[in-house]
Order: structure tokens, then sequence, then C-alpha cells
């Protein structure tokens, strides 16, 4: 099952067309191809001040669409295991769309991770895995924004918006320099909450998938397989540097 595009959100900044998206898709990729070449001659930026007031913007934005989520899910009565999109203009209905437009709006941001990395010539830290992650959440939520912006998917706005508190503000201490980093013996564990998200992710959505819910399969069956992808990335990640790093 597919559904036509909400009307409500249709308008709204970057959802209409999928031109946009691809366009700044193009553009981080292009960044991403030809940034080190950019760099290779020059000094690496320091960003210190820019990089705290950045993480403590994102911190602060989780925390709002975290508590968003959250809250409006409970006043309307939503169901953890089968929630259909409210697609009305209620005042809740309308509070639970917006708050998944302000989701996708901060994949759009979060392409910044990146082009700090590159900037600072921490280029060990633009991995396959980092720019798959970035890259493809910002068509999952546009995709998500324009179809279905509420139903199933706040579980998963709501989950990843919990978790960006705590990363965000792993690397809001990090940017303060190396003195803060005995203070960042968590990240370790950091990595184990993404991991955890991911499973409760698949699990959310495989469910519907065996039950009648009227929430488009179509979804579910693309959120299941993605959360498949990167829980195997995720675990890569964790082995090669938490498992194998240690040996």
């Amino acid at each position: 099952v597919f559904c036509f595009s909400d009307p409500r959100t249709d308008p709204w900044p970057l959802v209409h067309s999928p031109l946009p998206v691809t366009l700044l898709f193009a553009s981080y990729l292009f960044l991403v191809a030809l940034g080190p070449f950019y760099m290779r001659q020059r000094k690496p930026l320091k960003l210190r001040g820019l990089l705290i007031a950045y993480n403590l913007a994102m911190m602060i934005l989780s925390s709002y669409m975290f508590y968003e989520f959250l809250v409006t899910s409970i006043l309307d009565g939503y169901s953890y295991l089968c929630q259909p999109v409210d697609y009305s203009r209620s005042e809740l209905g309308m509070r639970m769309a917006r708050v998944c437009w302000w989701f996708f709006f901060s994949k759009v941001i979060e392409l910044l991770d990146t082009v700090f990395f590159i900037l600072r010539k921490k280029q060990e830290q633009v991995t396959f895995l980092h720019v798959y992650h970035h890259g493809t959440m910002l068509f999952n939520w546009w995709s998500g924004v324009k179809y279905v912006p509420g139903g199933q998917a706040f579980f998963i706005g709501m989950l990843n918006s919990f978790v960006h508190i705590f990363m965000y503000g792993y690397y809001a201490l990090a940017s303060l320099g190396p003195q803060m980093h005995r203070y960042l013996w968590w990240k370790r564990y950091l990595t184990i909450m993404q991991l955890c998200q991911f499973v409760a992710i698949a699990a959310h959505s495989s469910y519907n998938l065996f039950t009648e819910c009227p929430f488009p399969d179509g979804f579910n069956i693309a959120v299941f397989l993605y959360i498949l992808s990167l829980i195997a990335l995720f675990l890569h990640f964790y082995y090669r540097t938490y498992t194998r790093g240690k040996q």
C-alpha cells in the first residue's frame, strides 16, 4: 500500500519536489569527493567556537524534537504497535506533522557534520558509514514528511532525537579541547545506544508487516531493510573500533 502526498506538508520548504533534496545530496557528494583536495595544501581549521555553538544548538534542537514527539504522541493517544497517520488539520495532527518536518530539516543541517570534518582535515571520520547514513536519512525523511508525517514514523523520530541529545552532547564536550578527553570515556556506550535504537526500530517496523495496520507496508518494509543495513554497518564499526582495536 502506498499513499498520496500529504496536502498539509506539500507546500512546506523542501517538501513539494524531490529536486531540492536531490541537488542538496549531489552537492554533498561533490563536497565529500573534492573537499579533501581543496584542503590538501591548506592548514586544518580549528573552528572551536563554531563547533561548540553548533553542537549545543543541535543538542537543543534534538531535545525539542524529542519532547514534541513524546508529548504529542501521548496527548493524541498514539499506539506503539499500530499507528496510522492523522491526516487531519487538528491541532495535534498539525503538531506531529510540524515536528516531523523539523526532524527532516535537522537531517539537512546535520550534513554540516561532514563539512566540519573536511575543513578540520579529519578525513578518517568521513567513512562510508558516515556518508551513507547522512545521505540516506535525507531522502528517507523527505519521503516520510511528504507522504506519512506522523503515524508509525513518530517512533523513529522520537528515538533518534533522544539518541542525538547524547551524541551532540558528546561532540560539544569533545569540541572544548583535549582537557575534556578524560570525561569522554563513554563513547563506546553511545555506539551501543545507537545499536539498541536500530534494533528497537527494526522490531517496531517489522511487527506491522504481520498485523493488519492502516499504515503503508511499503514504508515499513523500506524502514526495516534500511535499519538492517545500519545495524550491519554499526556492528562492523563497533567491532573495528572497540573489539579489534583493543586487541
